[in-house]
């Protein structure tokens, strides 16, 4: 079938959209390529894992609000502080977090198996001494724990709120117990399987969580990165805005970032409008595979 005026008219802008997308999620300069799916992949087509990790806007919003709430911990803040160049890459921090959730979900066993060990080789040479004198180490299994958590809530819950609202607690279930798979292999101890462990783990640790001039110093780094390009720095923008809106109230407060109830329905709006924007030009519509519930 002859293409339409209108399809040869929105194909440059597709191609530019996805371009942009691969170039902030893919390094380049060092030849990587977005990740392909793999039939032999930890999880499957079927999963939910899959379902959820697909989408670009619901990934870069729960990203950057697990990293917000990962820092509270005070032993998770010092593995970045000692022994990252958070300052100067930021932006190869998040790509890094987001290659490797993306080979983990979608590879094949034997490239996630292989990220994951690498992984675990870099934690077992960070470690260091917190400000109060307490000795931490990355490969602590509960700190293991609470990054692995807060980055299984912040992906589904931007997954419901700009994809699923009515996603069935069965399968938030299933993507917990799914994503827990990934959790054990890090070394994380313990691991939440259903969205009520998650949330009992996340109240029972927040009485070790703080923010001091450090906190502050690496959410603003964070919060006040450039965009890559003028190109997507509307995008940027209000992903970075949805995400401090995805934090639970109490997480907001401890890094005094309150959003107004005025400018609420405006981050949400445009968050839902980037988010369509970005599946027509990867023509991937949101389409759930109902699993129960």
């Amino acid at each position: 079938m002859d293409e339409t005026p209108l399809a040869r008219f929105a194909r440059p802008l597709r191609q530019a959209i996805v371009g942009e997308v691969r170039a902030i999620f893919n390094d380049q300069a060092r030849g990587q390529k977005p990740v392909a799916r793999s039939d032999d992949s930890l999880f499957g087509p079927g999963s939910v894992i899959w379902r959820v990790h697909g989408d670009v806007t619901t990934m870069m919003v729960g990203g950057v609000a697990a990293l917000l709430m990962q820092m509270l911990h005070p032993a998770v803040l010092a593995g970045v502080w000692d022994h990252s160049d958070f300052r100067e890459d930021m932006l190869g921090r998040l790509r890094r977090t987001a290659r490797f959730i993306a080979i983990t979900t979608y590879a094949s066993r034997t490239e996630a198996e292989a990220a994951i060990q690498r992984v675990r080789a870099i934690h077992d040479h960070v470690a260091g001494v917190l400000p109060g004198g307490r000795a931490y180490r990355a490969g602590d299994p509960r700190l293991l724990a609470w990054v692995h958590v807060t980055e299984a809530r912040c992906f589904l819950d931007a997954w419901i709120r700009y994809a699923e609202p009515d996603m069935s607690m069965i399968d938030q279930d299933r993507y917990f117990a799914e994503f827990a798979r990934i959790g054990r292999a890090m070394g994380a101890d313990p691991v939440p399987r259903t969205r009520r462990e998650a949330e009992e783990l996340i109240n029972a640790m927040r009485g070790q969580l703080r923010v001091d001039q450090r906190t502050r110093e690496v959410a603003g780094i964070l919060l006040r990165q450039q965009p890559r390009s003028m190109a997507t720095a509307p995008a940027q923008a209000i992903s970075f805005r949805a995400a401090v809106d995805l934090l639970p109230e109490w997480a907001r407060r401890m890094h005094e970032l309150p959003t107004r109830p005025l400018v609420r329905p405006l981050i949400r709006a445009g968050t839902w409008g980037m988010a369509g924007l970005l599946r027509w030009a990867f023509r991937r519509p949101v389409r759930p595979m109902r699993t129960g519930g």
